[in-house]
């Protein structure tokens, strides 16, 4: 099981905090550093100094460290178009030497799309967009160099598109297909994703999303065992009580509802949280939500106290 951190800026995050962040979590030995692709904070937080773009900030990052991976859980196919998303997703990957991993899904919170401009289009259409973006996108990076790439869609058409810059990885960095979709969502994922990921859900619900997707893979005729399968928990770690108590109101939390919904607990007590995890559902990923960005200790804690525990 490989553990990577996951952050939310728009709750109020600038740049220079996220490189603290991305450089605490190389320094720890983590796989990954990962941040969410929104432009408007949620609930009762001031969100200052305001939103940063995810894939300005993945490609400073890139500059900014040497080995770990970045990318974003999940990239809305519906804040961008997909031919200039791709050219600024390989260019993030140039810039890290081939680093990065793309989270795309369809968007869903409404109250940036208002405050920002940006059209909300119904859930269908937000679906369609989405599939094709990752048609498109998977496209363009696979499209060999001197020749072009076209594309007829409902909603995007591309004509004679030479596919340029191509990522360092190919034909593309690893694709994450994520969320809690019966079907349309599984059959994406056995389609074009590397990783399959659940977000803050129960034990129970992921198992059998999880199945979902690998039965989509059987039905494509694809090796459901190629995915790598992943969950994202908010983390609350404490090494006491009291710590956990502490970390808890520091997110607007109590304890009760942390230890219901999140990765919470002491060391000992999130090793046999993960256990469970890793048995009863085949998580081999976990993201780790963390929320309090000035908490760096809360990072290092984990990979010192918890990962060792689990061989």
């Amino acid at each position: 099981m490989d553990f990577r951190i996951f952050t939310e800026p728009q709750q109020g995050a600038s740049y220079t905090d996220l490189l603290r962040v991305a450089q605490t979590t190389e320094a720890a030995g983590y796989d990954a550093f990962f941040r969410s692709d929104h432009f408007l904070k949620m609930g009762d937080v001031s969100g200052l100094p305001g939103p940063t773009d995810a894939w300005v900030t993945l490609a400073a990052l890139g500059r900014e460290t040497e080995h770990i991976r970045l990318g974003t859980l999940v990239t809305s196919a519906t804040f961008r178009l997909p031919g200039p998303l791709a050219v600024a997703v390989a260019q993030a990957d140039e810039m890290s030497g081939g680093r990065i991993d793309f989270g795309l899904g369809s968007g869903w919170f409404e109250p940036e799309y208002t405050a920002y401009g940006i059209p909300f289009p119904s859930l269908a259409e937000r679906f369609e967009r989405y599939t094709e973006q990752l048609e498109i996108i998977t496209g363009l990076w696979a499209t060999p160099v001197g020749e072009t790439f076209c594309y007829d869609g409902k909603h995007y058409t591309l004509t004679d598109c030479p596919a340029l810059p191509h990522p360092v990885q190919q034909p593309g960095p690893p694709v994450i297909v994520g969320g809690k979709g019966k079907r349309k969502t599984p059959q994406l994922a056995a389609r074009f994703a590397a990783e399959f990921n659940v977000p803050f859900s129960p034990v129970e619900e992921v198992a059998d999303r999880f199945e979902r997707v690998a039965g989509a893979c059987r039905d494509a005729g694809r090796d459901p065992g190629e995915l790598t399968y992943s969950v994202a928990q908010t983390l609350v770690l404490g090494r006491d009580d009291a710590e956990v108590a502490r970390r808890a109101a520091a997110i607007g939390r109590s304890v009760e509802e942390v230890r219901a919904d999140c990765l919470a607990g002491t060391p000992a007590q999130v090793v046999d949280q993960l256990g469970t995890w890793a048995e009863r559902t085949g998580t081999t990923r976990v993201y780790l939500q963390v929320l309090d960005l000035a908490d760096l200790d809360h990072i290092e804690e984990f990979a010192a106290q918890v990962v060792p525990q689990l061989g």
